[in-house]
């Protein structure tokens, strides 16, 4: 009895799922570099998150946003953050904002760590750097758009990006190559100047933000 033989591309998954398969296997290989790296240092995987969330944010930020930040449970995050602080990488202080609430911030050390562990994957920079500007441009975009839909659905943690930010003036400059405007700065914005993780960022208000994020999409 002769097999059926099928076309092979009858079996592919959709291309959602090729993409989403795509993006998980890279964040998997990224996630392995920084985690080999951090556990020669006694690390858990969390706490090599809360030392990469907090490079940036010399002003410090609460436990309860480190929670959210990581999408863990605030008990879960109050643990590493007591086993950093013991090992001398995270300090509390006074929040800037509010006298009564405390902010952590990375120590000196902390901030030497951090930056140790972004080293780690410097792999991923490297093939990211050899690809054609032209393709670079275009990953940016995309990938861009992607957070701008989970955003939109609520499936994406706050993020400090162009986009969602009050000093953001979306096409304020149509017929340029740099057609957006940041007025804390006032200077034009082309996308792929568009910072996720900008420490001058100021929350636009979220009807702002999410209609920011629909007409970058329909740019």
């Amino acid at each position: 009895m002769k097999t059926k033989h099928t076309l092979p591309w009858h079996d592919t998954p959709a291309k959602s799922e090729r993409i989403v398969s795509a993006i998980t296997r890279i964040a998997s290989v990224l996630r392995s570099g920084a985690w080999q790296f951090a556990t020669t240092e006694g690390l858990n995987p969390t706490q090599v998150d809360i030392l990469e969330a907090l490079r940036s944010r010399e002003g410090g930020v609460r436990l309860s946003w480190i929670a959210q930040h990581l999408g863990v449970t605030a008990a879960s995050a109050s643990d590493s953050i007591t086993s950093l602080t013991t090992k001398g990488l995270i300090e509390k202080g006074r929040d800037s904002a509010d006298g009564r609430a405390v902010a952590l911030r990375l120590t000196r050390s902390g901030q030497d760590l951090a930056a140790r562990i972004s080293n780690s994957v410097g792999f991923a920079h490297e093939a990211v750097s050899d690809l054609p500007q032209s393709t670079q441009d275009a990953l940016f975009e995309s990938l861009l758009a992607l957070i701008g839909k989970l955003q939109q659905s609520d499936r994406f943690p706050e993020i400090r990006a162009c986009v969602t930010c009050k000093y953001f003036a979306i096409n304020r400059h149509p017929d340029s190559e740099a057609p957006h405007h940041c007025t804390l700065v006032n200077a034009p914005l082309s996308v792929s100047q568009l910072r996720l993780d900008c420490p001058e960022h100021d929350q636009a208000q979220a009807t702002v933000a999410v209609q920011n994020w629909r007409e970058l999409e329909g740019a």
